[in-house]
């Protein structure tokens, strides 16, 4: 209960007049003998106006985020409008060796209206294959989709990429969906990755729909001389594929919010998102490293020191805020 100045001081002058020990005075009002005491000293220095109930101090949080590394996650944020707070958290920590959460980053940018809604809407599928790979080019996932040009009609990306790490190995736009132009993709993503040439105990195993150019004798041929097994997903249940049809719909998310009038044009924007896909978007799914970090082998040193980066940070920050303190209550006496 807060009680006003002059109920404190009526306490006090009670407490005075009473003929009992103070101890028991203050049992029977049912105060506090540390409370008692600290408005007696307030009421000697400066009055009743000292029983004044004052608003309690803003306690500092240790590991509060300093105001300027706020207004450089802000300036990042508005660098890079596309990140979502969670690759701007990992992006920030990354160049400027400074570690900051993803849940700071999000309530910074709604304080600042930087948080808009999407303008699409995901769907929900299932990430990961029944069967999950354990290391690179143990599984490849092929599949098409489709891009309008307009007055040129229909095209189709034909996309291979790597089950663990979610690389893209290789990808084509056709004018068909043929069993030779997965064909040709297999043969970019078998040279791309060496396998064309270098003897290997096993070979990737394909994992596709069951579309007709993936059910084609001609691929089941090309893949025997590959010495290539081939998984076919369940009729109906493309979720089987959960990853590549995430792949198409980020890439739709992007590539369709423009229109393109050649072909040529497409081609090009489609390559500017697969190099931004692979080498700068982070996959929370792959402990917010990109593709390309985990295909050539360097997420672990990545994340280690990303955790290094953190303890540092959360050291640092306390000793940081009690300096500013000091420099404070310095700078008023």
């Amino acid at each position: 209960m807060r009680y006003s100045a002059s109920e404190k001081y009526g306490i006090i002058r009670t407490v005075e007049r009473s003929s009992l020990p103070v101890k028991q005075t203050l049992r029977h009002l049912d105060i506090r003998r540390s409370t008692f005491y600290a408005w007696l000293k307030r009421h000697e220095e400066a009055g009743i106006d000292g029983l004044e109930n004052r608003k309690p101090a803003p306690r500092s949080v240790w590991n509060k985020l300093p105001l300027g590394e706020q207004n450089a996650v802000i300036e990042l944020a508005l660098e890079k409008p596309d990140l979502s707070p969670r690759g701007i958290a990992v992006t920030y920590t990354g160049e400027k060796a400074r570690y900051v959460s993803e849940s700071t980053v999000y309530r910074l940018l709604k304080a600042n209206d930087l948080i808009t809604s999407p303008a699409y809407i995901l769907m929900q599928a299932a990430d990961q294959f029944q069967h999950q790979t354990q290391r690179v080019n143990e599984m490849w996932q092929a599949d098409f989709t489709y891009c309008k040009v307009i007055g040129w009609g229909w095209y189709y990306l034909s996309t291979v990429m790597d089950d663990f790490s979610r690389y893209i190995l290789a990808w084509r736009l056709c004018t068909t969906m043929s069993a030779q132009d997965v064909k040709d993709t297999l043969d970019d993503a078998l040279s791309f990755t060496g396998l064309d040439t270098v003897k290997v105990q096993h070979k990737p195993r394909l994992l596709s729909d069951n579309g007709p150019s993936y059910i084609a004798s001609d691929l089941a041929k090309y893949l025997a001389e590959q010495d290539m097994k081939h998984t076919r997903g369940r009729p109906y249940h493309p979720q089987t594929q959960g990853k590549i049809e995430r792949w198409h719909r980020s890439l739709k998310n992007q590539i369709l919010l423009e229109n393109y009038y050649l072909p040529g044009e497409l081609e090009a924007r489609i390559g500017r998102f697969v190099d931004y896909y692979n080498n700068e978007r982070y996959h929370e799914s792959l402990n917010n490293l990109t593709p390309a970090d985990v295909y050539f082998g360097r997420g672990e040193s990545i994340l280690a020191r990303r955790e290094q980066i953190k303890l540092n940070t959360m050291a640092m920050r306390p000793k940081m805020h009690a300096r500013n303190r000091a420099e404070s209550l310095t700078l008023m006496s």
